[in-house]
């Protein structure tokens, strides 16, 4: 699985990822802060899907903010148990994790589209 930042996200999906994450970044940032605070991981991931997944809490409710994308709250430990990130990919997902004081880790759902990206969260 590739970890890198990926072109194909323009278009289709970086506006309206880019427009709901603009609407949570706060909220995500401090999600991610915890999760590595109270030691659940060190590598906090969050799923941007459409629809219901299971993988992680719901953190964002789509219906209830009025987005278009749910956020589930979630991290590699988590993917790992459910097959999402082989044995083999942990390395390579740990060596790509940007600083998670300054990006997001998100993992975009959708039908046709399944992909890591790492967003920078908004200067303050």
């Amino acid at each position: 699985m590739d970890y890198f930042n990926d072109p194909e996200l323009n278009g289709k999906y970086l506006g309206t990822i880019t427009k709901d994450f603009a609407t949570v970044s706060d909220t995500l940032k401090e999600a991610s802060y915890q999760i590595r605070k109270r030691d659940i991981s060190k590598y906090p991931i969050f799923v941007f899907a459409k629809q219901e997944v299971p993988l992680g809490s719901l953190l964002v409710n789509a219906d209830e903010l009025n987005l278009q994308w749910h956020v589930y709250a979630s991290y590699v430990e988590l993917f790992i148990q459910q097959g999402i990130i082989g044995a083999d990919g942990v390395d390579s997902f740990e060596e790509n994790y940007k600083n998670a004081d300054e990006f997001c880790c998100l993992f975009v759902l959708d039908e046709e589209f399944t992909k890591f990206v790492f967003v920078p969260y908004p200067e303050d």
